[in-house]
């Protein structure tokens, strides 16, 4: 950052008489031959305020700290090293140090900056920053972070380019600062109407040195940007066809790969009889065996799909042979940490409750681009952690990290499953093995039978209560093992993550980190134990929240039925917060709580708070057998969702149209893993292939009415989004179930105990046989 110059004096045009004041920070400006700018400081975080309460509970660590509060100190030390370019063309340019996987953050960003430089939104370029080691945790996309720990970062970098640009013209035009006004990327003199476009400024506002800078953010009565509901930036790329994804990149000499993997989860290729034959197929230029199974490499992916099916191998056993529903169920109820001794004088509620197996597939399946040489390597991919995919590829190729470059290309859906970068290092393996660059996809059966999932768990719970009262709530959740390989976003936390205790440690971290209770219920415990590692496992979206809540506001349900009350006041007595008792009751009065339904359906509500951030959700359910659908073929065959209303308050939403479009997918994840979606583990594998039948949310058993209501700005700072409906919506579905039926369900999906449905597809190879098939399912 320029150490050889001498760092200007602090530019002060912009401070206040009074001196640094509550909204003043220090920014940089950069030695650059266009005006270059960066920003070191983040913002504090607002500590959660308390509610009186006739039982008031002690706050749980995540409501004085949050997992949320965690990654965005660990990003502040360097968020100087993010800058904000202005060019000779006007646009301002900004390379994102986080995965754009659909939740809209490119969008966002440009909306900060577009605010505090005063330029229109079109003429902001976002792209996403390659992985830099040197960024350590502030290249890591998770936990809802992105918009809390850049919002004043790239706030300050803004401001400070906009100082400079003032200053320039000022010199330029020969007149005083105060004469001079910014907007739409023109600085005009009010004295002689002169103008100065910023294109034309930003050779004039560069810098020889680096240097600090004081500037004063605006006031949010200010904003004209900020907080306005604005069109994605990339939608028009979107729906051309014309967004980039890893299959859309073209590196000379990458041709499509695919790899054959065994019938079991982590099997292991013994040997292949006729890998001689496959490579002679038509289009086939390699085929190798590699640690994951057998790779093939072609002209076009239908050939490697025939190549796939082709290969006649023998696989050693995986790492969860003969595990089945039933076996892992059993490990885990031998795992729960116990409960509390009842007190003989008060009344309970006790709950066991059953989460299976979920796939954290998104809708584009695992791909990267490698090209692997004898001294270097290049990679492409979505990833969420770039910096230890760029760390650990570099370490198993024995290359140093500075010979390895990771571009981080856009990703169609995440939920957590890009976090880990499988696919870039299998890349990288082929491509060393092949000594070829190689364009790698997984099938879409991959994903489902040997990707990430949402981990299967129990939830114990015990409220107790007397004199109309809850005095204790102690909740312990039983989980296979999440993994946490991927640490923080640098090597030396996923290593330590992949120490025998490590993810251990590292769940305990995230669970005390994340999870809490609304409620004022006395003494509130909630605990993890977490056992089986043989499963490949992931931080789905919302990571341990969607389950924990569920539980908990279930019980919250049977505990309003037995003391005779109703359950959205039950609720509303009991909440701590008033930003929490806001949206209860903006959801209530806007579905009609209460109202008069037909037998067989119900309402249901539910409260989630989450990172500075609250929702509450209303879903109405029919469970009557004759509107189920159960006469359309191949569809889901059980409750239906028929109205949801969903009101979000996350402080100062940046985007609220894109807030709204958070809350929906929110929304319908989490209709999808109460009622349908989950997967069935027998004899080592998962017998869902595809998502003809593994049932997300589909067009039918979408909500017809939804209405998402973003609350006026209660905060200055805007508070985490991208997971915060999920457990909302889960949790009241399943509430509006219970009612329905009069009986609290207590397993997840509600129709996992029912007959398949589906004839589950083969497991050797795991790809389907005919060409329809192969193309309509995989892809």
């Amino acid at each position: 950052m320029g150490e050889q110059h001498r760092p200007e004096r602090p530019d002060t045009t912009s401070v206040p008489s009074g001196g640094i004041g509550r909204r003043t920070f220090l920014g940089y400006v950069v030695a650059a031959s266009t005006l270059t700018v960066a920003a070191p400081l983040g913002e504090t975080l607002l500590a959660p305020t308390e509610a009186a309460a006739a039982v008031p509970s002690v706050p749980g660590p995540s409501e004085i700290y949050d997992l949320n509060d965690m990654l965005t100190h660990a990003a502040l030390p360097t968020a100087n090293l993010i800058t904000i370019r202005l060019d000779s063309d006007g646009t301002a340019s900004f390379a994102l140090p986080r995965a754009e996987v659909g939740q809209g953050i490119t969008t966002s960003s440009a909306m900060l900056i577009a605010e505090e430089l005063d330029l229109p939104l079109e003429k902001i370029r976002v792209t996403l920053a390659d992985a830099r080691p040197e960024l350590l945790f502030n290249q890591l996309t998770g936990g809802s972070n992105t918009t809390i720990s850049t919002y004043t970062p790239i706030r300050v970098a803004a401001a400070v380019a906009r100082g400079r640009l003032l200053r320039a013209a000022a010199l330029e035009l020969g007149e005083a600062l105060d004469a001079l006004t910014a907007k739409a990327g023109v600085i005009t003199s009010a004295v002689t109407g002169k103008s100065l476009t910023y294109g034309e400024l930003a050779e004039k506002a560069a810098s020889v040195a680096t240097g600090q800078v004081s500037v004063t953010l605006k006031e949010p009565a200010d904003f004209k940007v900020i907080g306005t509901a604005r069109g994605r930036i990339d939608a028009l790329e979107a729906v051309t066809g014309r967004k980039k994804f890893a299959m859309d990149v073209h590196v000379p000499g990458a041709l499509p790969t695919m790899v054959c993997r065994p019938p079991t989860i982590n099997g292991t290729v013994r040997s292949v009889e006729n890998l001689d034959e496959v490579r002679a197929m038509p289009g086939i230029t390699d085929a190798v065996r590699i640690s994951t199974g057998v790779a093939v490499r072609g002209r076009t992916f239908g050939q490697c799909i025939d190549a796939v099916r082709a290969l006649k191998a023998t696989w050693g056993p995986g790492t969860a042979e003969d595990a089945s529903d039933d076996t892992v169920r059993a490990e885990l109820r031998k795992a729960e940490l116990p409960l509390p001794a009842l007190d003989l004088l008060t009344k309970s509620v006790d709950a066991r409750f059953t989460f299976h197996f979920a796939s954290n597939s998104a809708l584009e399946t695992n791909c990267a681009i490698a090209d692997v040489r004898e001294d270097s390597a290049e990679i492409w991919a979505s990833l969420k952690s770039p910096i230890t995919a760029q760390e650990d590829i570099a370490t198993k190729l024995g290359l140093p990290v500075g010979a390895v470059k990771v571009h981080v290309t856009e990703g169609g859906g995440s939920f957590g499953r890009k976090l880990f970068y499988d696919a870039a290092a299998e890349a990288a393996e082929i491509s060393k093995a092949m000594g070829k660059p190689v364009k790698l996809m997984w099938h879409r059966t991959d994903d489902f039978r040997q990707g990430r999932t949402h981990p299967m768990s129990t939830s114990r719970v015990r409220a107790t209560y007397a004199l109309g009262q809850v005095l204790t709530y102690d909740q312990r959740h039983t989980s296979v093992a999440t993994d946490f390989g991927h640490g923080v976003g640098e090597i030396i936390t996923a290593e330590a993550a992949r120490l025998p205790v490590g993810d251990l440690t590292f769940s305990e971290t995230v669970f005390t980190l994340t999870q809490q209770t609304p409620y004022d219920f006395g003494v509130v415990t909630q605990l993890l134990s977490e056992t089986d590692k043989r499963f490949n496992t992931g931080s789905m979206r919302n990571i341990y929240s969607p389950n924990v809540r569920c539980a908990q506001e279930l019980v919250v349900d049977e505990l309003a039925k037995r003391m005779g009350k109703d359950p959205y006041r039950f609720r509303r007595a009991c909440l701590k917060e008033e930003r929490a008792r806001a949206v209860l009751d903006k959801v209530a009065e806007l579905a009609e709580w209460g109202r008069g339904m037909p037998a067989g359906t119900a309402q249901g509500i539910a409260v989630h708070p989450e990172y500075h951030a609250y929702v509450a959700v209303l879903a109405e359910i029919d469970c009557r057998p004759e509107t189920t659908g159960r006469e359309i073929p191949d569809a889901y065959t059980g409750p239906r969702v028929t109205k949801v209303v969903c009101a979000v308050d996350v402080g100062l939403a940046v985007n609220p149209r894109g807030l709204q479009a958070q809350m929906m997918g929110g929304i319908m994840d989490g209709i999808a893993i109460t009622l349908s979606s989950g997967l069935h583990l027998t004899d080592g594998h998962f017998l869902e292939g595809s998502w003809d039948n593994y049932f997300y949310t589909r067009q039918w058993n979408t909500p017809p009415e939804l209405e998402i209501v973003v609350m006026p700005p209660t905060t200055e700072t805007p508070g985490g989004a991208g997971e915060l409906a999920v457990a909302g919506a889960m949790a009241a579905v399943a509430c509006a179930y219970g009612r329905a039926t009069g009986t609290m369900p207590t397993t997840f999906p509600l129709n996992h105990g029912e007959p398949l449905g589906f004839e589950p597809l083969p497991t050797s190879p795991p790809i389907p046989a005919s060409p329809t098939d192969g193309l309509s399912r995989a892809f």
